[in-house]
């Protein structure tokens, strides 16, 4: 045998085999074709075997041409196998690649609203159902809003229940005029100042305190305040509106109570509770067996607050009231630590999805 027929049977082996291959439709055809061509009798391993039959000085190109025709059809007969594999786990519903048109479809994880989010929006329609119009405000906040418009000059001891966080350094006066608002009350004032009677506000937002952390306590969290400021405005109307807002949020059956309490810009002051919606005023663990449940502060606008503002108090009178969201949440929920909504617990916040 010369070389010339030698790379003569080598391409003819090459055109056969490729053919054949490209026929194949099953693993033990696949099969059979690998014994008839790679095998350890097969056409390509006689080609080789025939390299010794050669001239000496043929014998090395010879030897690259077989190896090449090997590889080639080695590497063919893998990518045949894989792909009669897929086809046939595909069929069988083992693969990965099935599709079943007869499976329900995989349903889409949406996102939902925050406890805190859902909370606040609940309780702003109620309101804004009332008559009362939704306002926001800044968080950094001027000190003669958040304090001193409010009835809390300088110095004054009321000061010690809003812990601040101060922006900015005292002035050479002593004063320091910016702080992260410590409530949304300031909105109140900027309401009153920028428009004449009647007022219904409702104002939700976050506020921040310097204070230690705990189940009840967080130093941010987000607080509604409200503000209805009208001619012949009574203590009675502040009690209707909201006795009817916690029957909306708490149920119809709700009953509510008004006892004394001090905040230095309402006069009189009130703090509403309203009957516990677990134990129906008997007495149990979320109430601290009282039956009664706070969930604000309330009261009159201190005639002061009108006047620094330019209303006569005289002819105008108002009621406001503010409540933090996440309590409201909370015994909505019966969740028993305020920690939880800023935790970022994924099992959490999934419960209100």
């Amino acid at each position: 045998m010369n070389e010339k027929s030698y790379l003569e049977i080598r391409i003819q082996i090459e055109k056969d085999a490729l053919f054949s291959l490209s026929q194949i439709e099953t693993l033990n055809e696949l099969e059979t074709w690998r014994i008839n061509t790679l095998g350890r009798n097969g056409k390509v391993t006689g080609l080789l075997r025939g390299i010794s039959d050669l001239p000496v000085d043929s014998r090395r190109k010879a030897g690259g041409e077989a190896n090449s025709l090997k590889n080639l059809l080695t590497e063919k007969y893998e990518s045949q196998k894989s792909g009669i594999e897929n086809k046939e786990n595909n069929v069988t519903g083992n693969g990965p690649e099935l599709l079943d048109v007869t499976l329900p479809g995989r349903s889409i994880s949406l996102g939902s609203l925050h406890p805190t989010t859902a909370a606040v929006r609940e309780i702003c329609q109620v309101f804004e159902s009332m008559g009362f119009q939704t306002i926001e405000g800044p968080e950094v906040e001027l000190d003669k809003y958040n304090f001193q418009k409010l009835n809390i000059p300088e110095e004054h001891p009321a000061r010690d229940m809003w812990n601040s966080l101060w922006i900015d350094r005292e002035l050479p006066d002593g004063s320091r005029p910016l702080l992260l608002r410590t409530h949304t009350s300031p909105m109140q004032i900027r309401t009153m100042e920028s428009q004449s009677p009647p007022v219904r506000v409702v104002v939700p937002g976050k506020t921040y305190r310097y204070e230690a952390t705990d189940a009840t306590h967080e130093w941010q969290f987000c607080q509604i305040e409200g503000l209805a400021v009208d001619k012949d405005i009574t203590f009675a109307n502040l009690k209707a509106t909201l006795e009817e807002f916690a029957r909306r949020i708490f149920g119809d059956k709700r009953k509510a109570r008004f006892r004394c309490d001090f905040f230095p810009f309402v006069e009189p002051g009130a703090e509403v509770s309203i009957d516990c919606f677990k134990c129906e005023g008997d007495g149990c663990r979320v109430c601290g067996n009282t039956g009664w449940i706070e969930i604000m502060g309330a009261g009159m606008v201190h005639p002061k607050v009108l006047a620094g503002v330019g209303y006569d108090p005289e002819i105008y009178s108002g009621f406001a009231w503010g409540m933090g969201a996440e309590r409201i949440a909370m015994l909505k929920h019966g969740i028993d630590d305020i920690r939880h909504f800023y935790s970022n617990d994924m099992k959490f916040l999934k419960q209100f999805s």
